[in-house]
């Protein structure tokens, strides 16, 4: 049986400034829960936040809105980013990205680093989401040991 944690929800202005937002949310949930290693899934959200600003009509409203949530289930985390949609399609995957160019790679950066993803459309908006193995927890037996207990 797979159980599903919520770890939050967070709705943010259509803004630029909303993808530093997000990433701080992102990473307060997930050590709040007990995780280490964030970086990861703080950097994919950032993408798909910076995405939803620059590419949906919650960019593109004065009072657009990006809704973000945030979960867990088993040994994996699940971003979920909701904008308020666009009459253009979800942009293709270029199979690789030139480093040096600051935009164009947030899908690609999505599918190369998480376990799956994928997207929805509905009446309301689209819904970009992501999963990945779950950060390190403190403590876990599989961390480096920095949290174990002498004998």
């Amino acid at each position: 049986m797979r159980t599903t944690t919520f770890l939050g929800f967070v709705e943010l202005l259509g803004r630029t400034s909303s993808v530093t937002l997000a990433r701080a949310y992102v990473r307060g949930l997930l050590m709040a829960a007990g995780h280490r290693d964030t970086d990861d899934v703080e950097l994919l959200a950032g993408e798909l936040v910076a995405n939803a600003v620059n590419h949906s009509n919650s960019g593109r409203r004065t009072s657009g809105t990006i809704k973000l949530r945030v979960s867990a289930e088993d040994r994996n985390v699940r971003v979920e980013v909701t904008d308020e949609g666009s009459a253009m399609p979800i942009p293709p995957i270029p199979a690789q990205v030139d480093p040096l160019q600051e935009s164009g790679r947030g899908l690609w950066l999505v599918r190369e680093l998480s376990s799956a993803w994928g997207w929805t459309q509905s009446a309301a908006g689209r819904t970009v989401w992501f999963e990945m193995a779950s950060p390190q927890r403190t403590g876990s037996p599989d961390s480096n040991g920095d949290d174990a207990t002498e004998r």
